[in-house]
Formats: C-alpha cells, sequence, structure tokens
C-alpha cells in the first residue's frame, strides 16, 4: 500500500523537529566540552609565554658574563632589553644579584607573576585576569629560570604584548571548537537522522495508515531485521496490530450478528410464544406420551426465548449504566440465594444446599440490581455445570471487599478455561452461549471491580468478585 499524503502525518517544523534540537544540543555540549578544554589551555599558554620570558631575560643576562668587568655599554643594554621587551632584567644565582640590565628609570610593577606557581586555579584566574586587564599593566614575573634551577629570575615587563597574544589564542580556540563542534554535530545529526529519525517517521507513517485503515493488510508495518531498540519497537507494532486487526474483525462480526439478532428478534420471539401457546394446549392432554412430548418441546421453546432475549440484552448494551448506593451485601446474596432456590430445580429432585456466609451489615458501593444479576448468573452457571452445594464467603481488604463463590461441581473444561469470559465461546455446558460469565464480568468491571477464576477442578470451582467498599 502507497501511504497517501492524507496519510502521512504532516513533518514538525524546523525548529520543532527532533533533529534540530539534536543539532542545537550536540553543537551545545561540543562547545561545554571545549570550554573546559579552553580554560587550563588559555592558562598553560600565559605560563609558558611568562617561562620564555624568563628564559630571553637569562640569556639576555649571560651576555653581562662576557663583558668586561660585567659591563656593556648602554647601547647595547637597551638592545638586549628591547630583543627581550623587558625594563628590567635581574639573574640572582646563591641569593646574590648576579647581572642586571635595566632602563634608566624603570617603571614600578603593577603586578608580580609568580613562575613557580603551580594551583591551577590561580593560572586559570590569571590568565583571564591578563586578557581583561593587562593592556598598558607593568608586571614582574619572578621564579626559577628555565636555563638553570639554581639561577632565580626577574623580569620587568609591560604585559600588553601577552595580553594581547593571550586574546588571539582565545579567538583561535573558539574558532577551532566552533569548527569541530558544527562538525561533530553535523556527523551526529546525519547518523541519528539515518539510524533513528528516518525509521521512527517510517513507523509513524504505518500508524497513522493504519488508524485510518485498520482493515487493509498492507498497512501492518513490516519489521527490519534491526536487533536494537526501534527493531524491538517494529516487531511489538507489528504484533499489536495484527492483534488489532483481529480483534476489529471479531467486534465486526459481533456488531453485525447484533443487528442481525435485533432485528429477527422480535418476530422470532412472537413465533415462539404462538408456539408455546400451542404447546400449552398439548400439555393437557390425557394422554401420558402426549403430554411428556410436549412438555419437552415447551421446555425447549423457553430456553430458546430465553436465548434470544440474552443475546439481544448483551448486543444492545455498551456496558451497564450504574445506580450505586451503599448495599448490605448479606441481605443481596440472601435475595439471590433465594431466588435461585425458587426457580432452579435439579433435575433428578435433589435440594440445593446454599451457604449465606458472608458477614451481616458489610457494605459496598455497587449498584444492587446488577450485582444481583451478576451474582445470579454465575450461581445458575455452577448449578447448569453439575453443582449441587454453593457456598458465598467474603474477605475483606482496606478497599475493596472479596466475594467467592465456591460450588463442588466437576469443574470447567479446557475449552471453557480457554476461552473464559468470551461471549458465544466460553460455555461450559452443550447449547450455552458464554454469555452468563460475560455479562457478569462486566458489571464487576463497571464497578472498578473485576471477576476471576480462583481455581477450578474435579474438587469444585471458585470465582472470586472483587468490589469497593462504600465510600
Amino acid at each position: 500500500m502507497t501511504i497517501d499524503s492524507q496519510d502521512r502525518p504532516a513533518p514538525p517544523g524546523l525548529q520543532r523537529s527532533m533533529s534540530s534540537k539534536l543539532l542545537v544540543l550536540t553543537i551545545l555540549f561540543v562547545m561545554i566540552a571545549e570550554v573546559l578544554i579552553f580554560t587550563p589551555s588559555v592558562a598553560r599558554y600565559r605560563q609558558a609565554w611568562l617561562a620564555e620570558k624568563a628564559a630571553s631575560g637569562h640569556l639576555a643576562a649571560l651576555s653581562l658574563s662576557a663583558a668586561p668587568q660585567g659591563m656593556v655599554t648602554p647601547a647595547l643594554e637597551r638592545e638586549l632589553l628591547a630583543h627581550v621587551g623587558a625594563y628590567r632584567i635581574d639573574m640572582i644565582k646563591d641569593s646574590d644579584m648576579a647581572y642586571r640590565l635595566s632602563v634608566t628609570v624603570p617603571p614600578p610593577a603593577d603586578l608580580v607573576a609568580d613562575l613557580d606557581d603551580r594551583n591551577p586555579f590561580t593560572l586559570i584566574l590569571a590568565a583571564f585576569e591578563s586578557m581583561a586587564n593587562g593592556a598598558g599593566r607593568t608586571v614582574e614575573v619572578r621564579g626559577t629560570s628555565p636555563r638553570a634551577s639554581a639561577v632565580t629570575m626577574h623580569v620587568l615587563f609591560d604585559e600588553t604584548q601577552l595580553q594581547r597574544e593571550l586574546v588571539e589564542f582565545a579567538w583561535r580556540i573558539a574558532g577551532l571548537s566552533l569548527v569541530i563542534s558544527l562538525i561533530t554535530a553535523g556527523l551526529v545529526f546525519l547518523s541519528l537522522r539515518w539510524l533513528i529519525i528516518r525509521p521512527i517517521r517510517q513507523i509513524t507513517d504505518r500508524m497513522m495508515a493504519f488508524r485510518r485503515h485498520p482493515d487493509d493488510a498492507a498497512a501492518i508495518i513490516l519489521p527490519s531485521r534491526r536487533t536494537d531498540e526501534l527493531g524491538v519497537a517494529e516487531r511489538e507494532l507489528h504484533a499489536m496490530q495484527i492483534t488489532i486487526r483481529k480483534a476489529l474483525k471479531q467486534q465486526s462480526r459481533l456488531a453485525a450478528l447484533g443487528t442481525a439478532v435485533t432485528k429477527i428478534n422480535h418476530d422470532l420471539r412472537n413465533l415462539l410464544a404462538t408456539a408455546t401457546l400451542v404447546l400449552e394446549r398439548v400439555t393437557a392432554s390425557d394422554d401420558p406420551a402426549v403430554k411428556a412430548t410436549g412438555e419437552r418441546v415447551l421446555d425447549t421453546l423457553d430456553r430458546a426465548v430465553e436465548l434470544c432475549g440474552k443475546t439481544l440484552d448483551y448486543t444492545r448494551e455498551g456496558g451497564p449504566t450504574l445506580n450505586r448506593e451503599p448495599t448490605d451485601l448479606h441481605r443481596l446474596v440472601q435475595s439471590v440465594l433465594d431466588d435461585v432456590e425458587e426457580a432452579i430445580r435439579l433435575p433428578d429432585g435433589r435440594t440445593l444446599a446454599l451457604f449465606n456466609r458472608v458477614p451481616p451489615a458489610l457494605t459496598v458501593q455497587a449498584d444492587r440490581q446488577e450485582l444481583r444479576r451478576a451474582v445470579f448468573n454465575l450461581l445458575r452457571n455452577a448449578v447448569e455445570a453439575g453443582a449441587d452445594r454453593l457456598s458465598l464467603t467474603v474477605e475483606t481488604g482496606a478497599r475493596t471487599v472479596e466475594l467467592s463463590v465456591r460450588d463442588n461441581g466437576p469443574g470447567l473444561p479446557p475449552r471453557a478455561r480457554q476461552h473464559l469470559f468470551q461471549p458465544f465461546a466460553g460455555s461450559a455446558r452443550a447449547g450455552g452461549t458464554g454469555l452468563g460469565l460475560a455479562i457478569a464480568r462486566e458489571i464487576l468491571m463497571a464497578h472498578s471491580g473485576n471477576l476471576t477464576l480462583d481455581r477450578t477442578g474435579p474438587e469444585g470451582t471458585v470465582f472470586r468478585l472483587t468490589l469497593p467498599k462504600e465510600g
């Protein structure tokens, strides 16, 4: 099936798309990582620059050792200072001044930089402080000479050049970070778009197509061979669509059945009523054989009328409308047991043993008539299945009440257990519809409760009805 434009969801705009969000986040995260790298890099650059300045000053001061009496001409001294870029150079050896180069009147130092300082936080703060305030400031760097560990250098210089080079270095790092982040974000964007965004859009397209045409088999997604999370999602969506399609077909058939039953039910019941009237005259015959046959046929017609009524009721209901009110569960159960004892007769003349073990004054929030109907359906099913002993007990929790219906019947057959609570499929006796359990469970679920099979076997069957307490 080709997905039409009307079946395809409108893609979100660029600003709202997942791709753009991933792109922006990737750039942001890479830039954050580069900033974390940038700060110590600037500090190291400044420290290396100062060390180079001290090393240059050391070499310039060593030139005095070759001069007669350690003295150079003023012109050479100025040239050496200009080469180093310093106002004054002091070389200290063994705590004594060894050599000095200086302009006539050097300016005072605005700041002293310790070349031997290794504290990373101090160095980072000093680097940013130099970038911000270094222009025109005089700095004296002090520390061990990189050329000789026994020599201490003091170099006084103008920090403007250092400030300019630090700013240029910062811009280079920022530009490089931006390029790296853009390249990384682009690669991540393309990879995620190919591996995630495109498959997600395909899944979304299939979901939209299935929503509009659930009866079309071509709308069901065909899962790929991927073994990652998206592959699992595709396979689960495929299984869910097949399950939903089967359920929709079953619901469609049930709806068609309900429509058909609704149309023919009135006429069918009239025909059955006419036949019943005729058979009632037959049962008045003095011939015992004719009378027995008529009673059997009359009983069959009564069951047919009941079947039509139950089927019509089930197909008409979209779920019972409840009128909840505080209900005495003991009295309700007792009234149902009285109805069962009066309405249901065992075929061999035996007497039903009915036990109401629900404590008095136990109140639940329920619709009396609907709850009576659910309990009656369970008891009638148990008697029809062969039970002659029925017992109802209760277990109370903090917010719920669990009513257990026990019988001594032969237990549910495997087919009934497999299709339990399914209408027209879960009956335990020949000719049954399975509507009794389906309707009973529907009533309990409408009460925000549930009907479950606790256990079944040769010793009997137990159903559990869960109901909310009062309030």
